[in-house]
C-alpha cells in the first residue's frame, strides 16, 4: 500500500475535458498526481497536464478509446511503463472510470449501432478495462465509477444510454464485493444534467433546456464540471475509506 509519504496517484478516463479534467484538476489541487486519458484531442490533454504540472503535481497523457476493449492489454502494459518511469512505482491508486459519450434517441428509432456503441463505451469499456489494469492498482486504493441521474429518474430518449448506467451501477456492487478483499472501495458517482459539451452541448447552449432543467432541480440551476469533479475528489479523501458499494448522485436534487 500507499505509505503516507508516497504520492497518491489516480488514472482519470476521458480527462482532456468536460467532468473528467475538472476531476483530474480537483485531484491535483489535493496533492494527487494523475495520469489522463484521451480519444483524440492530444493538445486538449497536453493543456490539462500543463495545468496540473502548474499546481504543483506530476501528470501523463495517455491515448485511449474506452470503446476498444482490444486496446485494453496493450494500454495497461503503457501504464505500468509510465508507473516505472515517472514515478518509480508499479502500481497507482485510484481508477477513475469517466470517459463517455452521449446519444440522444428516442427508444423505438434507436439503432442498433447506437446501442452498440453506448454497450462498448460505458458498460463493455468500464468492464474490461477495469479487469486489465486491476493488477496494476494498490491494495486499499479506491475506484469510481460514473453513472448518470438517468438511472434514477425518465427523459424520453435516454432508454439505451441509462440502461447503460444501470448496468454500471450493478457493476459497481458486485466489484465492491469481489475486490473487498483486497480494501478496494468501489463505489458510482452519478451527475445530473451538468453544462458541457457532452451530448452535442444541449445543456449548456440551449437556454430553454438549461432553463426547463434548472426548474426541476431543487438548488435551481443545472450543475457544473467542477460540481462533479470536486464530487469525486471528495469520494476519494482519506475520509472515506470506509464507503464502498455505494451510489452517490451529485445532480442538485433533480427529479425529487
Amino acid at each position: 500500500m500507499t505509505t503516507p509519504t508516497t504520492p497518491r496517484i489516480a488514472l482519470v478516463t476521458g480527462a482532456s475535458r468536460g467532468l473528467g479534467r475538472s476531476t483530474a484538476l480537483k485531484l491535483a489541487a489535493g496533492g494527487v498526481d494523475v495520469i489522463l486519458t484521451y480519444k483524440d484531442n492530444e493538445a486538449q490533454a497536453q493543456a490539462a497536464v500543463r495545468e496540473i504540472e502548474a499546481a504543483g503535481r506530476r501528470a501523463v497523457a495517455l491515448q485511449l478509446d474506452v470503446g476498444d476493449s482490444g486496446s485494453f492489454g496493450a494500454f495497461a502494459d503503457r501504464v505500468k511503463a509510465v508507473l516505472a518511469s515517472r514515478w518509480q512505482r508499479g502500481h497507482f491508486d485510484y481508477l477513475v472510470n469517466n470517459a463517455g459519450v452521449g446519444v440522444f434517441a428516442p427508444f423505438a428509432q434507436t439503432s442498433e449501432a447506437q446501442f452498440d456503441l453506448l454497450v462498448n463505451v460505458h458498460l463493455k469499456g468500464t468492464f474490461f478495462l477495469t479487469q486489465a489494469l486491476l493488477p496494476l492498482i494498490e491494495d486499499g486504493g479506491r475506484i469510481v465509477n460514473t453513472s448518470s441521474g438517468l438511472a434514477r429518474f425518465t427523459f424520453p430518449g435516454y432508454a439505451a444510454y441509462a440502461a447503460m448506467k444501470g448496468g454500471i451501477e450493478v457493476l459497481t456492487r458486485y466489484l465492491a464485493k469481489e475486490l473487498g478483499a483486497r480494501g478496494i472501495s468501489v463505489n458510482t458517482i452519478a451527475p445530473g444534467a451538468i453544462e458541457t459539451d457532452f451530448g452535442g452541448g444541449a445543456v449548456r447552449d440551449n437556454p430553454q433546456l438549461n432553463a426547463q432543467l434548472a426548474g426541476v432541480t431543487s438548488m435551481g440551476r443545472v450543475g457544473l464540471p467542477d460540481d462533479i469533479g470536486e464530487a469525486v475528489a471528495t469520494l476519494l479523501a482519506d475520509g472515506n475509506r470506509w464507503m464502498t458499494g455505494q451510489r452517490i448522485e451529485v445532480s442538485g436534487g433533480m427529479m425529487l
